[in-house]
């Protein structure tokens, strides 16, 4: 249940302001670590502000939507949710100056496959990347761990398709009057697709999200059903109606002012930061080539010296065997 998930005990906020705060604080962290030997006016002037990291993240859940829309086989709904909610929770306290958004998205969308169970092979999964699919494949597998890591292996994601199937089966069930639910489906879907590019997840319950939908299909077909909310949903509890309403009307605020984003303004921020990004990071760069390589002899390394434990484990146990000295 989403009241006792990991979800709502960790990723739940109270506030777009508390998640900008969150955010803010991720890219002061990464400045002061990076660029602690630069003064702060060059700080400002090579660094990503805030403000150019929400604008990329943001550029970067449309592209996210685009991938999982043109994704061959059909990917469930529920995995393009989950794939979004991975991909939100990684940048509350990851800068984008550490991880490029293009490479955390795939791994996002590959992982929100394996957990929801939509079952694609790691190539079937690539051969709908563009470019270089042998490298996407080394991204995303060099990265799943890290992304579990960062969203702290919370990995069960509450989404609101399955509370919104309810909510209409039940409105069929005891709003008899109203006529044909389904026919709200077009708006419904319009509205969930743009809800998952604002910070509602993080804000509100799935059920509530559910909730502003139907709403906001109802109005399109310029009808009512309040009493369905006072009388079936709610009760007749003032106080839980009036909390309802406003977690509604604000759901459906952020619906209907889902920031654009300035073309032009994405292009600056995206060539500072193939200056600005840590490099180590960066699959392209000589940097992470060495890192990786470095922890591939650490591997290595680990490796050589368990082996070598295990054989000299078994050449004392045949040695006390032939000398008769080994006791069971």
């Amino acid at each position: 249940m989403f009241s006792t998930s990991t979800q709502r005990q960790h990723w739940s906020f109270s506030s777009e302001e508390e998640i900008a705060i969150l955010k803010e604080d991720t890219n002061s962290r990464f400045i002061e670590q990076h660029g602690k030997n630069l003064p702060e006016d060059a700080q400002k002037k090579f660094y990503l502000t805030a403000h150019d990291e929400r604008v990329l993240v943001k550029q970067y859940e449309y592209y996210l939507r685009e991938f999982c829309r043109k994704f061959q086989p059909q990917m469930p709904k529920s995995v393009i949710g989950t794939s979004f909610h991975y991909f939100k929770r990684f940048y509350l306290y990851k800068s984008v100056m550490d991880y490029h958004p293009k490479e955390i998205l795939v791994t996002c969308v590959y992982l929100a496959a394996k957990v929801e169970e939509f079952n694609v092979s790691i190539m079937q999964f690539v051969a709908n990347v563009k470019g270089d699919r042998e490298k996407a494949m080394d991204i995303i597998l060099n990265n799943e761990l890290l992304l579990m890591q960062q969203v702290n292996y919370n990995l069960t994601v509450h989404n609101p398709f399955r509370p919104l199937e309810g909510l209409l089966i039940d409105i069929k069930t005891r709003c008899p009057d109203f006529q044909d639910p389904e026919r709200l489906r077009p708006y419904i879907d319009d509205f969930l697709d743009k809800i998952f590019l604002t910070d509602a997840l993080f804000m509100f319950s799935p059920s509530q999200i559910a909730l502003a939908a139907v709403f906001h299909g109802v109005s399109k077909v310029k009808e009512n059903l309040d009493s369905y909310l006072t009388e079936t949903v709610v009760g007749k509890d003032k106080e839980r109606i009036a909390m309802l309403t406003q977690s509604i009307r604000q759901i459906r605020t952020m619906y209907k002012n889902l920031e654009q984003i300035n073309k032009d303004e994405v292009a600056l921020i995206e060539k500072k930061l193939v200056k600005c990004r840590n490099q180590e990071n960066n699959p392209d760069s000589q940097a992470y080539k060495r890192k990786m390589q470095e922890m591939l002899q650490d591997e290595e390394d680990r490796s050589s010296r368990k082996i070598a434990k295990i054989t000299e484990r078994q050449k004392r146990e045949e040695e006390e065997l032939l000398t008769g000295t080994h006791l069971d």
